[in-house]
């Protein structure tokens, strides 16, 4: 059962429900980072076929036995109570030094110094029914664990390398079919203090007759902001909600659906967006912080994130600015069903997804 908060604001009050929080021993934050060091000396990349095969039974081996249950009855979870989101604080100790300062954008990022802790967001992704993955509409290349850092030249972007904007919450890849079922985000370092935001469908209670019309495939859903449109490419449309009518699944990008005033949703659509966001927006959870060391577990079906808008580089006490390092934040992905999606990945790699739109797969690979 997760935890639940009495929500005050101007609009409403209500009881709202809250991501589980992990509170990692020093013996199990111990028994995690011996792990990732000989996982690391054994397979030398968590990127390495072998150990992605075998990651259930590495998981099964190394994780402390309490985080092993905590994070595969997340996994099997579907119930009202579930709010498709586990943080973990301090799952490991981030070596600032050997990180070093941090690069000014994540082209420039050096991964083998965040290569110990891939092995520890994978073995976390090995507690749950699914393998990790990599997306080729993911910066165009994939990459098992992406380094998300604000870039001044994005400042603007509804992106993670965006800064002075609110990111609305939004599903990983909604305009993907075969989005990640799970996500991670290990913080590496997040010295400007920036609160990150989550949004579970599951916050709404039983889901009214009201957003009946949220399950007709009618929404327009854009391909991501980095990818070409073809000039005669058919608009693609989905169901916002999709499964069990009272306990739904969730696929929405609030930027891109609602707020992106090229995509020009039909007025019924844009209706309904427009109803379930006024509901949606004062159940966003923003009360957390993040720091270094923590990870946030999320059910991409069951939970939107985003983050707040900061000055990059900039952390505020007590009214002073200070300068500090820029924030870092790794992402891995997992997918639970690698057979449903064997006609979407290459060849040689079933773990590597080169979709493109809502079942459309990318042709010059």
């Amino acid at each position: 059962m997760n935890s639940l908060e009495i929500l005050d604001n101007d609009r409403i009050t209500a009881v709202k429900l809250l991501p589980r929080v992990i509170e990692i021993t020093s013996q199990e934050r111990r028994m995690i980072q011996d792990a990732a060091v000989h996982l690391q000396r054994k397979y030398g990349s968590y990127e390495n076929r072998d150990f992605i095969t075998h990651v259930h039974q590495l998981a099964s081996y190394f994780l402390p036995e309490r985080i092993l249950h905590i994070a595969a009855d997340f996994a099997s979870d579907f119930s009202i109570n579930q709010y498709g989101a586990l943080v973990f604080r301090e799952l490991m100790d981030i070596d600032q030094e050997s990180i070093g300062n941090t690069p000014p954008n994540w082209q420039s990022a050096d991964y083998s110094k965040f290569n110990i802790y891939g092995f520890a967001c994978a073995l976390i992704h090995g507690a749950l029914p699914s393998k990790p993955v990599q997306y080729y509409s993911q910066r165009k290349g994939g990459g098992l664990m992406h380094a998300i850092i604000p870039d001044e030249k994005m400042r603007e972007t509804q992106t993670g390398s965006g800064s002075a904007t609110d990111l609305y919450v939004h599903t990983e890849d909604a305009f993907l079919k075969h989005q990640a079922d799970f996500l991670s985000f290990m913080y590496i370092r997040n010295e400007e203090q920036v609160p990150s935001t989550l949004y579970s469908i599951r916050s709404h209670g039983a889901i009214g007759d009201n957003f009946r019309p949220l399950f007709e495939r009618m929404y327009k859903i854009p391909k991501d902001a980095n990818l070409e449109t073809g000039v005669d490419e058919e608009e693609a449309l989905d169901a916002v909600l999709y499964g069990n009518y009272e306990l739904p699944f969730m696929r929405f990008d609030a930027a891109e659906q609602l707020f992106n005033p090229s995509i020009k949703q039909t007025d019924d659509a844009h209706s309904h967006l427009t109803e379930f966001w006024e509901e949606a927006r004062d159940l966003i959870y923003s009360g957390f912080t993040p720091q270094a060391g923590d990870v946030i577990l999320v059910n991409n079906h069951l939970c939107a994130h985003g983050r707040s808008a900061f000055r990059a580089g900039v952390r505020n006490i007590d009214g002073v600015e200070h300068r500090c390092e820029r924030r870092i934040m790794l992402r891995m992905m997992s997918k639970v069903s690698l057979m449903e999606m064997r006609a979407h990945t290459l060849t040689e790699d079933p773990f590597f997804v080169i979709e493109e739109h809502l079942g459309k797969n990318f042709e010059n690979i």
